[in-house]
C-alpha cells in the first residue's frame, strides 16, 4: 500500500535541546546517516495531531503534553512522490525514553544542530524554529541530496554553493542566511568601474548600500558585487548584478577579469553574528559611465557617487588600522591590489 504524501515531524525540547534520532539501522532509507526530528507518515482517518502522538509514542515511548504547530514544508524531488509535512516542537512530555528501531535517539544541544548531518533544507527551518518565527510555510526541492530551490511564504530564498579557497564548487548547496552564521567560503563577483582623470589617476565609482540592507548599511562599498547564486558562475553573476543594481547592460567582453581574492570579516548586525569567507572575482569595467542615466536598485542602493583612488584608499587604511568598519566595507588588499593593476594594466599602456 503506497505511503500518504501527508507526514509529521516534531522536535521535542528540554533545557535548550531537542530529541534527535540519528538514523543509522536500517540500510535502505532515504533518510540513511542523517540526523532528523520524530516523526512518520499519517494513517489511514489520522489528524496530524492524532499521526504526532502515535509517532512520538512509537519511536521514543514518550507521551506529549504539550506541544505547537509551527509550520507546514512541501517536500519535492524529482522522482519522488510531493510529502507535505507538518512541523511541530514540544516542550512537555511523559513517559521514559526508549530504544528506536529508526535509530539511534540523543539530546542535542540547539547550538550544536547545525554541524550534525542535515539535509539541508533541515538547517533551514531549524533557523526559523530557533528564531521563533512564526506559523510559516517553507518548499523544499531537491535532486538527489542537492538543495535546488527553498520558498518562504512564497519568496524564493537565496540558494548559494560552498567553495573551496582556489574558487571551484564542493557541489554543497546552503541558503544564504545559513552560510553567513557559520562562515562558510563562497563565491562573489566584484566590479570596479574606473575613469582615469585629466591628472593621470583615476576614480572609482562607489556605491552606498541601502539602509535596508542586514549587512553593511549605508557603506560605501565595490561598485557592483553580488554572492553566485548556486548554478551560476562568476562572469553571469557580475553582469546580472551591474544590470540590476546600476541599470548597466554590459557585454562580457566590456568585462576586464583582473584577479580573484579571498577575503574573511566577522562582525555583527542586528544582534546576530556575520560571517564573511567569500573567493570573489574580481572586474573591472572603464566603458563610459553616466550617472545621471543609471537605474539603482533601491532595494540594495542609496546611491552611486565618483572617488578619488588614493583618498579612499587612506581613508580604508585609517578605518583597518582602527579596527572598525565605519564608512567603508571594502577589503583592504583587494582595494590596493586593484590600484597596482589598475596602474598596470590600464594606465601604462594608456601612455
Amino acid at each position: 500500500m503506497e505511503k500518504s504524501p501527508l507526514t509529521t515531524l516534531c522536535y521535542i525540547e528540554k533545557d535548550n535541546k531537542y530529541l534527535m534520532l540519528h538514523r543509522v539501522k536500517k540500510q535502505k532509507d532515504v533518510n540513511k546517516d542523517k540526523w532528523i526530528g520524530i516523526g512518520g507518515h499519517f494513517e489511514k482517518g489520522e489528524s496530524p495531531e492524532e499521526c504526532l502522538l502515535r509517532e512520538v509514542k512509537e519511536e521514543t515511548g514518550l507521551i506529549l503534553t504539550s506541544f505547537s504547530f509551527r509550520g507546514i514544508i512541501t517536500f519535492f524531488a524529482e522522482g519522488w512522490q510531493t510529502e507535505y509535512m507538518c512541523l511541530y516542537t514540544a516542550d512537555r512530555f511523559e513517559g521514559t525514553l526508549t530504544e528506536c528501531e529508526e535509530g539511534v535517539l540523543e539530546w542535542i544541544e540547539k547550538e550544536q544542530l547545525l554541524s550534525l548531518n542535515l539535509w539541508e533544507g533541515d538547517k533551514i527551518f531549524f533557523q526559523l524554529l530557533i528564531e521563533n518565527i512564526p506559523f510559516f510555510s517553507l518548499k523544499l526541492s531537491y535532486n538527489k541530496e542537492r538543495l535546488t530551490e527553498a520558498v518562504l511564504n512564497g519568496k524564493p530564498m537565496e540558494l548559494l554553493e560552498l567553495r573551496r579557497e582556489d574558487g571551484s564548487l564542493t557541489g554543497i548547496v546552503r541558503e544564504r542566511t545559513i552560510v553567513h552564521k557559520n562562515g562558510d567560503l563562497h563565491g562573489t563577483s566584484h566590479v570596479w568601474i574606473v575613469r582615469f582623470t585629466k591628472v593621470g589617476g583615476f576614480e572609482i565609482l562607489m556605491q552606498k548600500r541601502s539602509h535596508k540592507k542586514d549587512s553593511f548599511p549605508e557603506c560605501y562599498d565595490t561598485s557592483s558585487a553580488g554572492h553566485i547564486s548556486a548554478g551560476s558562475n562568476y562572469l553571469e553573476s557580475a553582469l546580472r548584478e551591474l544590470e540590476e543594481e546600476l541599470g548597466i547592460c554590459a557585454q562580457p567582453e566590456d568585462l576586464q577579469q583582473a584577479f580573484m581574492h579571498l577575503g574573511y570579516t566577522e562582525t555583527e548586525f542586528y544582534g546576530k553574528p556575520f560571517k564573511n569567507a567569500e573567493i570573489s572575482m574580481v572586474y573591472v569595467y572603464h566603458q563610459p559611465v553616466n550617472l545621471e542615466t543609471l537605474k539603482l536598485q533601491k532595494e540594495e542602493v542609496e546611491e552611486v557617487c565618483w572617488m578619488d583612488y588614493e583618498k579612499v584608499l587612506q581613508e580604508i587604511r585609517q578605518e583597518a588600522a582602527s579596527g572598525e568598519i565605519k564608512k567603508y566595507c571594502v577589503f583592504l588588499d583587494e582595494f590596493e591590489n586593484l590600484g597596482q593593476w589598475l596602474r598596470k594594466n590600464l594606465i601604462d599602456k594608456s601612455k
